[in-house]
């Protein structure tokens, strides 16, 4: 006897009272073939032409169609929210130094909208940054050297592009767009492409896992929800999983008091069960995404604390990625959790570092941010190039846009802000097939406009797909009627000169 026969009898009840029974009888033979006369046809055709053309895993196998060869096998994305500032970190501008506190000219500005917080101003002045800047490695690279030591160091292994832009100029917009590919919420997110398409390694945990690290500064953070690692249309085994720093990795992942694992292994069999009567009859995909993960969050009982215990971690990580991993919820720990996480599978992991929305205080706020992400980001680097894992490991950072060259409110020798600014802005990548010592873009004087390869979003994102193997334009699912993809419709073009 399975542990589900003795829940049968009331499940079959359960089954004779549905209320589709009464639709069932209803249904005569010239209605159904009437209705299902291309079925067959399509199944058939799906079966044999359906992952040609979309390209994705072949479910439960664990194996991977994909256009082409990939380079990268799983992603590693790190969003500062807010956005930070190009100029500050590396867009190196030193003939700013001239022009301080003397009005954007109107010649550079162009007519460009702005934001409600300075559009009201009656100047724009020119704040150049305080920091001191070096060129490092081979390729030369413009970087903050006040702020980011370590990043330096592996400047040749990193892929830079300074080129980026959108035209989302707040944060709600901007940060759906980077994420989604379209500024209107609702659409899966790049984490939930990845997943679609690359499926799952590792049984006991998720595709596709989200950490919102804390901030050491938590002077202006923005809002971060669920809503940017939705699957959106696609189906919602492939929406981002949020693991949470304090407490309970995940909410309810643990049995409650006085339940056993018997005990709750005989209740999901019986909930199944039900589930599984519910998806014969009507077909909804929810149902079966239902199913799959009540039996993955089972398996995730036992992988969970395993994957979240460091104490594994031998001393010398710690000296790499910083004493700061060692605290639950900081950046250095979500970026160890990250490279374990790679390490078990996970094909997309997002990190969520908040507090770069600059304003004001930009001199007071920056060194704390850079604090945060310089060592763990070299760390990263490192660590998995010494594991054998950065050839296949796409590493991403960056914002949803960059900050203005001109001061938002007053300005001083000492201190000025910068508001939103989508024109141009700064995101590297590191591994994965990406070009390591690469420099692409360029923007004027006053980093405000592109002057040479302009990147916009669309054109990220369709790069980032064929590191991962899939040709953008035929990498979709079919939703209202429609072959949705990430790039949407608007054209958009793999830019090789940002592939190794």
């Amino acid at each position: 006897m399975t542990r589900s026969d003795s829940l049968l009898p009331t499940l079959l009840n359960l089954k004779l009272m549905h209320p589709l029974n009464d639709w069932q009888t209803l249904e005569n033979r010239r209605r159904f073939f009437a209705r299902g006369r291309n079925v067959l046809g399509y199944a058939a055709l799906s079966s044999l032409l359906g992952e040609a053309f979309t390209g994705r895993a072949q479910a439960g196998s664990g194996q991977v169609t994909t256009h082409f060869p990939a380079r990268a096998k799983r992603v590693i994305y790190l969003h500062m929210v807010g956005g930070p500032s190009q100029m500050d970190l590396f867009d190196y501008k030193p003939g700013m130094q001239k022009w301080y506190d003397k009005d954007l000219p109107d010649s550079i500005r162009q007519g460009q909208r702005l934001t409600t917080m300075t559009s009201g101003q009656a100047r724009f002045p020119i704040a150049p940054s305080k920091f001191r800047f070096e060129q490092r490695g081979q390729c030369g690279m413009w970087m903050n050297a006040d702020l980011l030591p370590h990043l330096g160091k592996v400047a040749d292994d990193i892929c830079w592009m300074r080129s980026l832009n959108t035209q989302a100029i707040n944060h709600e917009p901007a940060i759906c767009a980077m994420q989604t590919g379209n500024q209107v919420t609702g659409r899966p997110c790049l984490g939930s492409w990845a997943s679609y398409g690359l499926g799952s390694v590792n049984e006991n945990l998720p595709g596709f896992v989200v950490l919102i690290a804390t901030p050491s500064n938590r002077e202006q953070e923005q809002a971060i929800s669920p809503r940017l690692w939705s699957s959106g249309y696609l189906p919602g085994e492939h929406a981002g999983v949020s693991f949470r720093s304090k407490g309970d990795p995940i909410l309810f992942i643990n049995n409650p008091p006085g339940v056993d694992d018997r005990v709750r292994r005989r209740m999901l069999d019986g909930v199944q069960a039900l589930n599984e009567i519910n998806y014969r009859e009507v077909g909804d995909p929810e149902t079966h995404t239902r199913i799959q993960q009540y039996e993955m969050a089972f398996r995730m009982q036992a992988s969970v604390p395993e994957l979240t215990d460091l104490g594994s971690e031998p001393e010398h990580t710690f000296k790499l990625y910083g004493e700061e991993a060692r605290k639950p919820g900081s950046f250095a720990n979500s970026v160890l959790m990250a490279r374990r996480l790679a390490e078990r599978g996970v094909r997309f992991t997002q990190i969520y570092h908040n507090n770069w929305d600059h304003h004001s205080n930009v001199a007071g706020r920056m060194p704390s941010q850079c604090r945060d992400i310089d060592q763990p980001c070299a760390a990263l680097i490192q660590d998995l190039k010494q594991r054998g894992m950065f050839e296949d490991t796409l590493i991403i950072w960056g914002g949803e846009f960059g900050r203005t060259i001109y001061s938002q409110g007053g300005l001083t020798k000492e201190n000025y802000g910068r508001d939103h600014h989508p024109r141009c802005f700064t995101m590297w990548m590191a591994g994965g097939g990406a070009k390591g010592g690469a420099i692409y873009g360029e923007t004027d004087d006053f980093s405000y406009n592109i002057v040479k390869d302009p990147l916009h979003i669309s054109d990220f994102h369709a790069t980032v797909l064929h590191l991962l193997g899939y040709q953008h334009e035929r990498f979709t699912y079919k939703y209202q009627g429609l072959d949705q993809r990430l790039t949407g419709v608007e054209p958009a073009k793999v830019v090789k000169a940002l592939v190794a």
